[in-house]
């Protein structure tokens, strides 16, 4: 019943996906426009920073790993979007959670921090709760 409510109402909203699997970055745009929201996605670093300095995003998914290997690119992203999508909210996607790494997404602005693999309804909900402000 909750699928079939997400389905009814048009969104409007801005969002940018930044992660370099394919994969993932379909499903997520698939599904969020099939919500009624605007989708952009990036690969790779260069390509989002492209993309936040010409659009002012309501949600930015951001994936840690950009780079792959235990890479930490996606924290690198979280201040020029910060910068570029002041209003932005940030939501940051990883395999690869430590403490170190949520204290530091927490402390340049990542509003919520979730683990890979994570079914598209709990994303979207998260998204949600974001942009109503009960996250």
């Amino acid at each position: 019943m909750a699928v079939a409510l997400l389905y009814e109402r048009p969104v409007n909203k801005k969002l940018l996906i930044i992660d370099n699997e394919e994969t993932i970055l379909f499903a997520l745009e698939k599904y969020f426009r099939r919500q009624g929201y605007s989708v952009q996605c990036a690969r790779e670093l260069e390509e989002a920073e492209a993309l936040a300095a010409c659009c002012d995003y309501d949600v930015v998914i951001i994936d840690l790993s950009l780079g792959g290997n235990g890479s930490t690119e996606g924290l690198e992203i979280i201040r020029y979007i910060r910068l570029h999508c002041p209003t932005a909210r940030l939501i940051l996607l990883t395999a690869h959670a430590t403490p170190h790494v949520e204290a530091e997404a927490k402390r340049r602005g990542v509003h919520a921090l979730l683990k890979k693999p994570r079914p598209l309804l709990e994303i979207a909900r998260t998204v949600t709760q974001l942009l109503e402000g009960n996250a």
